[in-house]
């Protein structure tokens, strides 16, 4: 079976680069779409489980493709289609569609929908265990199927969409409630995080929202809503500084700082000494230059240090960047 996965459109050769270098050369890939390409040779399953390790980082989502179409099948060929990839009769099943256009793919989602609720199979959006994926391009219609856990993503395409909102600091913060909602990441209740370059705070905003205790360090200002919070603590300083003047121990650390991924690496090797062991750390490795796979990689490498690399991964808000989850050893 052939494995569909979807990229950053300007980061697919990246993506092919480090599929081959995971499973070879000898492992066909073509091209779909701008954003998507199919893969045969390894599973879904090893895939994700590269994906999960961080070996492969431009892939944001997977699916295991069951047919290539002008236009979906009718509905009762179609609902067989699905339910024949099934270990067993679902009662539910999370349907994602999406094109490589500007339309949502709402007509495919509820083509599909109606199929499979007229045999009696409820479907959702999300939050299931398989997913249905359907994406709609120029020359053809794509259907996969497989288990959310190995998916990387419970969003089309893994588009992951976020809504925006009056008490928005800054649109960084995206970047952040997609790592931690795509991650599964649990914040200490109660704990004390330093936001590295947080201003205007963004990412600090979303880490009071998870009960966190910020110390917000850099020298520019916070946004006039954050000032009345007795939680946040505005550091008008450099990380350097702020680091050299304190005994703080933090359990979480960010940096969204736009640096080199080398300079942004060593400035969390710096800062590993004031964190718990066992703390959380997210920073974001900016892309750019000629070769941003070898410099996600080479920023990796010194995050290992004082580091445990769990995730790593371009993700649908960090545009040339990626989200790095880590844990201080």
């Amino acid at each position: 079976m052939s494995v569909l996965f979807s990229v950053a459109a300007d980061s697919y050769e990246w993506a092919v680069r480090e599929v081959r270098g995971e499973f070879g050369r000898e492992v066909r890939i073509e091209r779909v779409s701008g954003d998507l390409g199919r893969v045969t040779g390894p599973s879904v399953h090893e895939l994700a489980q590269a994906c999960d390790a961080g070996r492969i980082m431009f892939v944001r989502h997977l699916t295991t493709e069951i047919g290539s179409f002008e236009d979906l099948p009718p509905d009762y060929e179609l609902a067989d289609l699905i339910l024949a990839e099934l270990p067993e009769y679902p009662r539910a099943l999370a349907v994602q569609a999406w094109t490589d256009s500007a339309a949502t793919g709402g007509t495919y989602y509820h083509r599909i929908e109606h199929a499979l609720t007229e045999r009696g199979v409820a479907v959702t959006r999300s939050d299931q265990e398989y997913v249905v994926s359907c994406f709609a391009g120029r020359r053809a219609v794509l259907l996969g199927v497989n288990r959310l856990a190995d998916s990387l993503s419970d969003w089309p395409g893994g588009r992951m969409r976020l809504a925006r909102a009056d008490e928005r600091v800054s649109r960084s913060e995206f970047k952040l409630e997609e790592a931690i909602a795509t991650f599964g990441l649990e914040l200490p209740a109660g704990g004390k995080a330093v936001d590295l370059g947080a201003s205007p705070g963004g990412w600090t905003r979303i880490l009071r929202q998870h009960g966190q205790e910020v110390w917000s360090v850099d020298p520019g200002e916070l946004d006039p809503r954050l000032r009345g919070d007795r939680r946040i603590h505005h550091e008008a300083t450099t990380a350097g500084r702020f680091f050299a003047a304190n005994r703080l121990r933090f359990d979480v650390a960010v940096n969204d700082m736009r640096m080199d991924q080398v300079l942004s690496a060593r400035m969390m090797v710096d800062a590993a000494t004031h964190l718990r062991r066992g703390a959380l750390a997210v920073v974001t490795l900016k892309g750019g230059g000629k070769n941003p796979l070898d410099g996600a990689r080479r920023g990796l490498d010194v995050l290992r240090q004082q580091y445990a690399v769990l995730h790593a991964r371009q993700l649908h808000h960090n545009r040339n960047e990626i989200t790095v989850i880590a844990e201080r050893e």
